[in-house]
Order: C-alpha cells, then structure tokens, then sequence
C-alpha cells in the first residue's frame, strides 16, 4: 500500500454505491476497509457480492461502531435523499464525531448549507459534529451538484463580463426507476399538485446552487424564485414504472431563479420526460439526456454534458450520471482530508481531477 493510499468505509450499496464499490475494488489509489449497509438482508454479505465482483473478504455490516473501530480515513456516504433526512443525520453525525470525513451523495441541501432555507435541524447536529470531532463533511451530486455548480462555475471563469447564466437539466425518465409521481406529478393528473411545486420545498431541495453561485461571483441576491409547468400526454406513454396514461402530466418543467438588480441572473432549469416526443417545445439537448450551461456574456458560451457507458453493458445513460455523481465523492476524499474542519462546499475544494484514474 503506498503512503497516499486511502481507506474507505462505503456506506449505502443501493444503485450508486454498488457502482462506486467496485470501482473502490479496482481503484489504486483507494483501499476499501468496510461497507456499511441498512439493509438487514445484506448484513453479512460479501462486498463482491454486493457490486458483482469476486469475493473481497470484506463483509457488510450496519454497525457503525465496528465500522468506526476500522478507522479509515474517510466514509463515503451513499444514502438515500433528504426524505430520509433522519437516518442520513444519525449516520452521518456518529462518523463526524468520531473525527472521521464524510464525502456523501445524499442531503442535497447540503450542498450550500449557508441557505437560509435548509432547516436548523438539519443543519445544526453536522456543524455540531465536525466542530466535536475535528472531521470535514462534503455534500456533492449531479442534482444539484457539479452538473448545476461546477460546470457553470468553472465557464464563468473565462468571461470578462455575465450577463446571466443557465444550467439545464435535460432529461428522459422512461428508463428511470427513481420517485417522482408525487414528487414531481409525472403519471399524475394536472391538477395534482406535486410535492416540489411549493417554492420554498423547491428552492430548499434542488436550489442551493443558485446561491452558491451567487455567493462565488461576489453578488447579493434580491431574491430566489420559481416556476413550475406541466405537459399533458395525448396518448398513453410506456415507462419503467409502468404506463404514463394520456390525459396524466408527461412532462414537467421548472426553473429555480437568482434576482439580482431587479433581473434574473442565475437559472436552474429542469425538463423532465417520458419519452423525447413530450414537450416538443420544450428545451432538448443535441443529444438526448444532457447537462447544459448557457452564458450570456463577454464571451457567451454553451457546453453540453452526457454521461453514458461505452463498455456494451447497455446500461442507460440516468445510470451513467449516477456512477459520476459517486465518483465524485470519492475522488473528493484526498482533497477533503487535507481541509480544515466543518462543512465543505465546492468553493472549498481544489481541482478534483481523478488521481489514479488513468491506469
């Protein structure tokens, strides 16, 4: 093992975790010393076992003390979202007070925890706990992480002047499993009113990078608001989860916004569908399932992102994008070992530029 090798205990082995996992196996510049799992029926099982790799030796457990006891050098954290706000916490807090980092998926609040939106109850026990242990806690994702911060952050670096700046979620959910009936109405009717359709719920669960964007270009905002539309289907609509019947809401589109001066500034966009015929008139990227940044400036520039698997397994590009959102956790862990304690944001971090993935 060489001297900059790091020790990881993996928590949570559901879609991402199992992916991130088995790249932990083949990885050279991390060792992997647990997996932790809340799922009793994988207690005891194999790591391979869990990711489809040979068998490691490594078994899973749900006892953060033992996983503790093994003293790695960071935890990355694959639980699930916000909804679960608790048990992320509970997990979370023991590793920080025992003085060890937390790179994690979940919590997208978190990934700007200086927003006064995001609750105190949520917030206080992790500042609480890194002040307590001496340990870090970074919070990243697709949505809302780098896709929707670093990307447009880092092309705002090559302007002399922004005028505004829109980062685009572009996606299909035909083949995607995840919620979003309630969270969303896709499948619902279009009087229902969606879970995320409340401005504040929006802003506080997929806005932080709105300011936080703000915060990076030396601005204060007036103001954060929303929109929310809503695409009916004319025919019936297959998806993974079952038939998107016609006359139900196919596709949705909302927008979280930054005002500064009086005008938008900042903008982050979903468009969410079943299938690439819904919503015509609705932003598409050149290609389908795309991460967009759009600036209007001196000079104004557009980058579009798709993440997809080359290897012939034929998985989908939504799963694509979730091994990167794991990865960039992982890759997180050196650079956050290195900062001081508290919360880490990408503002903290240094070029991540993947260390030990060219092999």
């Amino acid at each position: 093992m060489t001297e900059d090798k790091k020790r990881i205990v993996l928590w949570g082995t559901g879609t991402v975790g199992s992916m991130v996992l088995a790249e932990v196996l083949r990885h050279p510049r991390f060792e992997l010393a647990g997996v932790g799992v809340s799922n009793p029926a994988k207690v005891g099982r194999d790591a391979g076992d869990l990711c489809g790799a040979p068998e490691t030796g490594t078994v899973a457990t749900d006892s953060i003390d033992e996983l503790i006891a093994l003293r790695p050098d960071a935890v990355v954290h694959y639980g699930p979202t916000a909804q679960f706000a608790d048990e992320n916490i509970r997990v979370i807090e023991a590793f920080l007070r025992a003085g060890i980092d937390v790179c994690s998926t979940a919590m997208t609040p978190w990934v700007w925890p200086a927003m006064d939106k995001t609750p105190r109850a949520w917030r206080d026990p992790i500042t609480e706990a890194c002040l307590a242990g001496g340990a870090s806690c970074f919070t990243t994702g697709i949505d809302p992480g780098f896709a929707n911060d670093l990307f447009p952050m880092t092309l705002m670096g090559l302007c002399g002047e922004v005028q505004s700046v829109r980062a685009s979620e572009l996606l299909d959910y035909t083949d995607y499993e995840g919620d979003y009936e309630f969270e969303m109405g896709i499948g619902k009717p279009p009087e229902f009113t969606a879970l995320l359709e409340h401005p504040d719920l929006l802003i506080m669960a997929w806005g932080p990078t709105v300011p936080m964007i703000a915060d990076a270009a030396g601005i204060q905002l007036d103001s954060i608001t929303t929109t929310w539309d809503k695409w009916v289907t004319p025919v019936d609509r297959p998806s993974a989860k079952g038939t998107v019947r016609a006359g139900t809401v196919a596709a949705i589109r909302f927008t979280v916004n930054g005002i500064h001066r009086g005008r938008e500034v900042i903008t982050l966009e979903h468009v969410n569908r079943i299938g690439h015929g819904a919503a015509p008139d609705w932003p598409s990227g050149t290609r389908d399932d795309v991460y967009r940044v759009d600036i209007i400036g001196s000079p104004s520039i557009s980058q579009e992102t798709s993440f997809r698997f080359t290897d012939g397994s034929g998985r989908t590009p939504a799963i694509a994008g979730c091994l990167a959102t794991g990865m960039r956790a992982l890759n997180a862990v050196p650079a956050v070992n290195e900062l001081p304690p508290g919360w880490v944001t990408p503002l903290d971090l240094p070029l991540i530029a993947g260390a030990g993935t060219i092999r």
